[in-house]
């Protein structure tokens, strides 16, 4: 068999490590967890980022359960190989042209999601504990936690995963019950005020033409 034909792409654990590592540094930077439900919100996203990392380059438990699952049906003849790893790909067809599409509307979702995470915590520490309502702010109640769905949509676009995809509905789940919580602190704090953003602006999704005016 030609070598091409046995590539086993994964095994890589300082990749996995590395990768983990740097998402992780980023989303601590933006989201900074102070309280026990934030870091147990924190946790779960962490655990989003190190099985999406371990299927990329550790084990691919997904590939493992789609070719015991689909046998010889299964549309890849090198399952394991690193290309074969991007199931959009693998069951879509397509070739480098899907990949770079691939890549781009991910990573593209990744970055902006990074950018709104950045402005809002750029926002909150500069206010000293004022009511913030414009830039992102302006368009969505929690503007870091809607970034932190982009990046993992972003991820999952790219490299879709069982666990992920499971983890992905929890995970919002968990940040709306924690939003909710925050803005009860909120409304405690600036009353009337707070309560008038919440009529006006949405918790996640921005609407379109939405912004204070």
């Amino acid at each position: 068999m030609h070598g091409e034909d046995i590539q086993y792409a994964y095994g890589f654990w300082s990749l996995v490590v590395v990768n983990v590592g740097l998402f992780a540094f980023f989303i601590l930077s933006f989201l900074t967890p102070l309280k026990k439900r934030e870091w147990r919100a924190m946790g779960a996203t962490l655990g989003f980022f190190v099985a999406l990392f371990t299927e990329m380059y550790g084990i691919p438990l997904t590939i493992y359960i789609l070719t015991a699952i689909l046998g010889s049906r299964y549309p890849a003849l090198n399952p394991f190989s690193h290309a074969s790893g991007h199931l959009w790909l693998t069951f879509l067809g397509g070739g480098a042209k899907m990949m770079f599409i691939i890549h781009g509307i991910s990573n593209g979702l990744a970055f902006f999601g990074f950018v709104i995470m950045w402005k809002g915590w750029k926002l909150i520490h500069g206010a000293k504990g004022g009511l913030v309502t414009e830039g992102p702010y302006a368009f969505v109640r929690h503007p870091q936690y809607s970034g932190l769905f982009l990046i993992m949509i972003g991820m999952l676009i790219q490299w879709p995963t069982i666990i992920t995809a499971l983890m992905f509905p929890v995970l919002v789940f968990i940040y709306y019950r924690l939003s909710k919580r925050e803005e009860g602190e909120m409304i405690k704090t600036f009353g009337d005020e707070y309560k008038r953003y919440i009529e006006k602006v949405p918790m996640f999704i921005p609407k379109i033409g939405s912004g204070n005016d």
